[in-house]
């Protein structure tokens, strides 16, 4: 591509390349034009990691094949797009502008797809996904209950534009709001306007980003920087990933837009290396980007020059905090700091530094794009515009989902989510990652904003959202999560060095069928204790998970302690199982039995010897008649 070299060049570019993706903006007559004959056809396969791990790759070459052998070549196009965020259901194929929307594609039904669609004109109804609710196909997507309530605004391109090239970014406005910020607004408009939006940080900690902006850019110094933090950590979240694998130029232009309202030159993408995918699309997208003139020296004709760099984090959780995240980026140990100073005073080498992540970039085009006013329209007074969250977990539809703020965590949970697998009883869901906390049914109609959450014991977070049911023990949920921010603890402070050591041991020892009623008292008391005296946020929210169980679920805390029991049946040391009278002495289980701690003779009820028994379950899990039980 040539470069471009200003503002009114980008726009009849954007013009020009927006023709091609018409075809992929399905419409009701487009849609019954297509039917039964041959005409121009968009396939779009999702190219997501998730996807390309399930063969997507294949699916991609075989299609092309099976078209070119069909002699299609000149009326269908295949290409990758990003994360279309059903992750549930992938590999996922779309075809435009049909706007069929096929789900688990295997390499082996391309040849149905091109033979009886493209040439027949025949849905294949085997591949349509199935609404779990009302047992009926769905053909398109806008018509999918997983869909219906989403507004996407941040994943807007995502598995609908290919993310490896940067023509269908510009064709989707790419690069406009940059070029209309350095060629019509100052400085000071870009950060009044973003401020007016009324847009939080999505990293966890929601500070408005206009402010940041705004300190940023109130101290002079030679040099600043804007750094965007993709070092995603919390488990089980993929947000920013989606993003940068699906649509890296919004982040490049919006990491651009900062560096000219605060004054900065230069960018570091701080993202972790094992995000192989991301890293790759990304180092294609800067390529092309300075190629185009839409990132370097003189960007679009005009004074304003802006260069970024990518740095590798190693899967620290504690370099999501800034201040850590600036100490890797300068090759020091990742470990938090005491401010004041902030990093908009003296961050990376010391010098002015704004630090955003991914999700609260990927808003800042669509913002300026769009305006302030219709920005700060979505969501609720004081949580303005949309949220990614990963859905995880006992939940029919694992995936991607964005959402303006406000809406509860019943319509996601269940409207979007599809309800809890195998029509198990819904028991908690955590929000914001191992920092969270975890929330009761009692709350599922509670808004999500960032006030509701934290005023439940829990939190935004960078948007993870597991969902537990009825067999999931709490306890051992709050141990999960301790485990892994203990892992994860730098070590500077002795708060989180040494009282989470001492919250997990109490656990463990809870879990393990020792504790007592004094240990619980002392798990409230050190919990609150290192939430206010830790150093950064990884201990003093590190408790959460504590504290919110404790709340909401004390009753299996003293199941644990008083009784010596699991409800939920997951810690090992306090099950038992038991042979019923349902037993037909088939002598299964006494055969399956590792540790031959089961006695009985053939058509004799059998029996287990509990101080050998190593709760291993395999006695269960074998039996014909469901003759044992776990109590």
């Amino acid at each position: 591509m040539n470069k471009i070299n200003s503002y009114e060049e980008l726009q009849k570019a954007c013009l020009k390349y927006s023709e091609n993706l018409k075809i992929r903006e399905s419409s009701e007559e487009e849609e019954a034009a297509v039917e039964n004959k041959r005409c121009k056809r968009y396939i779009t396969v999702c190219g997501g990691t998730g996807c390309k791990s399930a063969e997507g790759d294949v699916i991609v070459s075989n299609l092309k094949a099976e078209v070119e052998k069909a002699g299609l070549s000149e009326e269908v196009t295949v290409e990758i797009a990003g994360c279309f965020g059903f992750c549930e259901k992938g590999p996922i194929v779309k075809i435009s502008p049909d706007n069929v929307f096929y789900v688990h594609v295997t390499p082996e039904d391309t040849q149905d797809i091109v033979n009886e669609h493209l040439l027949k004109g025949k849905i294949l109804e085997n591949l349509l996904y199935e609404e779990p609710s009302v047992k009926e196909k769905v053909k398109r997507q806008d018509e999918m209950s997983f869909y219906k309530k989403q507004h996407r605004i941040a994943l807007r391109n995502c598995g609908f534009i290919n993310p490896e090239d940067i023509t269908e970014s510009i064709a989707t406005k790419g690069y406009l709001a940059l070029g209309k910020c350095i060629t019509e607004m100052s400085a000071d408009d870009v950060v009044k306007l973003i401020i007016d939006s009324g847009l939080r940080g999505r990293g966890g900690g929601g500070f408005p980003t206009g402010k940041k902006w705004s300190f940023a850019k109130a101290y002079d110094a030679d040099q600043k920087y804007i750094i965007c933090n993709a070092d995603e950590g919390d488990p089980g979240a993929f947000m920013d990933r989606s993003i940068l694998e699906g649509d890296p130029h919004s982040v490049l232009e919006a990491m651009a837009i900062a560096g000219y309202a605060i004054g900065a030159s230069k960018g570091v993408i701080y993202i972790r290396a094992e995000y192989p995918l991301a890293v790759s699309r990304l180092k294609t997208a800067i390529d092309q980007a300075l190629e185009c003139g839409v990132l370097g020296n003189n960007i679009l004709g005009s004074e304003f020059s802006f260069n970024i760099d990518i740095r590798y984090g190693a899967g620290a959780f504690v370099c999501g905090e800034e201040t850590a995240l600036i100490h890797s980026v300068e090759g020091c140990r990742g470990e938090p700091t005491n401010k004041p100073p902030f990093p908009a005073e003296s961050g990376l080498w010391d010098k002015p530094t704004c630090v955003n992540n991914v999700e609260t970039l990927a808003n800042i085009p669509a913002i300026i794009n769009n305006g302030a006013e219709w920005y700060s329209s979505i969501g609720t007074a004081t949580s303005k515009g949309t949220k990614v969250f990963a859905l995880a977990g006992k939940i029919n539809n694992v995936g991607l989902v964005e959402v303006p703020m406000g809406t509860t965590l019943r319509e996601i949970i269940y409207d979007i989510g599809g309800g809890i697998k195998n029509g198990r009883k819904f028991k908690s869901v955590q929000t914001g990652g191992p920092s969270g906390g975890c929330i009761p049914a009692s709350n599922l109609d509670i808004p999500i904003d960032y006030e509701s959450l934290t005023s439940i014991g829990s939190m935004m977070g960078s948007g993870g959202m597991i969902v537990m049911d009825e067999d999931n023990c709490m306890v051992d949920i709050a141990k999960f999560y301790l485990e892994f921010t203990v892992e994860e603890s730098c070590g500077k402070c002795t708060p989180c060095r040494i009282g989470n050591k001492r919250l997990l041991e109490i656990l463990t020892k809870i879990t393990n069928g020792q504790g007592t009623e004094d240990d619980l008292e002392k798990l409230k008391e050190l919990a609150q204790t290192i939430k206010d005296t830790s150093l950064c946020g990884l201990g003093q929210t590190a408790p959460n998970p504590i504290l919110s169980t404790m709340k909401y679920f004390a009753d299996e805390y003293e199941a644990h302690v008083k009784e010596k029991s699991c409800p939920a049946g997951v810690c090992k040391n306090l099950l038992k199982y038991e042979i019923t009278d349902k037993c037909i002495g088939c002598t299964k289980c006494l055969r399956n039995c590792p540790v031959n701690c089961i006695n009985g003779k053939v058509k004799q009820v059998h029996t287990i010897d509990q101080s050998k028994c190593i709760k291993c379950g395999a006695c269960c899990s074998g039996c014909p008649v469901d003759a044992i039980v776990k109590k």
